[in-house]
């Protein structure tokens, strides 16, 4: 059976062929907006409507656990998995926004990650699985649902649990789902899909997914230091990565946010943060826009090995001397392990 909720009009159309566009479009609309599917939907033929029933069912996420951060608006949901309940739970995030009533949802493609980023929770799980479409779509309404009168999802980050590039095809789906007028609406524009570096998968969401935008987490400017902290260095070298970013922006036009984490001692020296400012010279050079660099602390999390870096305004100085401008992100919520590298599903 066909997940109703991971499906856009467009793809429900092309699945179910008894189904015309025009119809498709209202009953995902009605589908996303209430969960279910009434006896009737106005102006949708009721063979039409009867053939999604026999193909497709709505399937929902247990919530089963809504924690909200003390120390500001952040909130996270944890859900439970349909396939292997207790075994391979995930969460999202609710971000607020700059502007009061906007908010944007952090949200998880896999349970676990096998790529074992040495900084991250995530990574020290493993992989469980892989998210289905309607799981990613389904965490987005989960957070709707939180929202009072007058606030709204504006935006979709994937950088929650699991990596977006090793789960693309659901990724991409979900993203169809997202931003369709008829579904959630959300611009493309205002979505961000992040890395720890695939080439392939980068060099795709460019040609499938244009409006969207590239996060990319570096680790380290330096190979010999990103190795140890990112596995994935040795599968697809820093300068592979660097490329796929480069025809990203030369593709889309839109620059790529890079994310860089300090570690006291490790990766936060002036020599670190001179490394980074040359390959984003480079890439400017090469791709004709600047990445927006982005300075994330560490937060720590259980069996991590390492400290949050002092340096933080040195480093950013030192790059801001080479011509390099960065900005240090807020990362909240970290007394409910909700900040960025913290995501275990780890529940109380």
């Amino acid at each position: 059976m066909l997940a109703l909720t991971g499906l856009s009009p467009a793809r429900l159309a092309r699945l179910v062929p008894e189904v015309r566009l025009d119809e498709a479009r209202k009953i995902v609309s009605v589908a996303l907006r209430t969960g279910a599917l009434p006896k009737g939907i106005p102006q949708v033929r009721k063979s039409a409507l009867e053939a999604v029933r026999a193909a497709c069912v709505i399937p929902a996420l247990e919530v089963v656990a809504h924690e909200k951060s003390d120390v500001d608006p952040f909130e996270k949901l944890a859900f439970d998995s349909f396939e292997a309940k207790g075994a391979a739970r995930f969460e999202a995030v609710r971000i607020p926004l700059q502007k009061p009533g906007r908010f944007s949802v952090c949200v998880s493609s896999q349970a676990g990650c096998a790529l074992a980023c040495a900084f991250c929770a995530t990574g020290k799980l493993g992989l469980l699985r892989n998210l289905e479409a309607w799981e990613i779509v389904e965490q987005v309404r989960a957070v709707k649902r939180t929202l009072g009168v007058g606030q709204r999802v504006h935006g979709v980050v994937f950088q929650g649990m699991g990596e977006p590039m090793a789960n693309l095809d659901r990724v991409l789906q979900a993203i169809e789902v997202l931003m369709d007028p008829s579904a959630l609406a959300i611009d493309a524009r205002a979505m961000t899909v992040c890395t720890s570096g695939l080439p392939a998968g980068i060099r795709r969401l460019a040609d499938e997914a244009p409006n969207v935008r590239l996060g990319w987490s570096i680790g380290s400017a330096r190979r010999e230091v990103r190795r140890t902290l990112m596995p994935i260095e040795n599968a697809n070298p820093l300068e592979q990565v660097v490329e796929a970013c480069v025809y990203h922006a030369r593709i889309t036009g839109l620059a790529p946010m890079w994310a860089f984490t300090p570690l006291a001692g490790v990766n936060d020296s002036d020599d670190d943060a001179r490394a980074l400012a040359a390959l984003a010279k480079s890439f400017a050079a090469r791709a004709g826009v600047r990445p927006r660099i982005s300075v994330i602390p560490f937060n720590a999390f259980d069996g991590d090995a390492f400290a949050r870096s002092t340096r933080e305004d040195a480093f950013r100085a030192t790059m801001q001397g080479e011509g390099v401008f960065s900005h240090l992100r807020y990362s909240g919520a970290g007394d409910i392990a909700a900040s960025c590298g913290q995501l275990a599903a780890k529940l109380s």
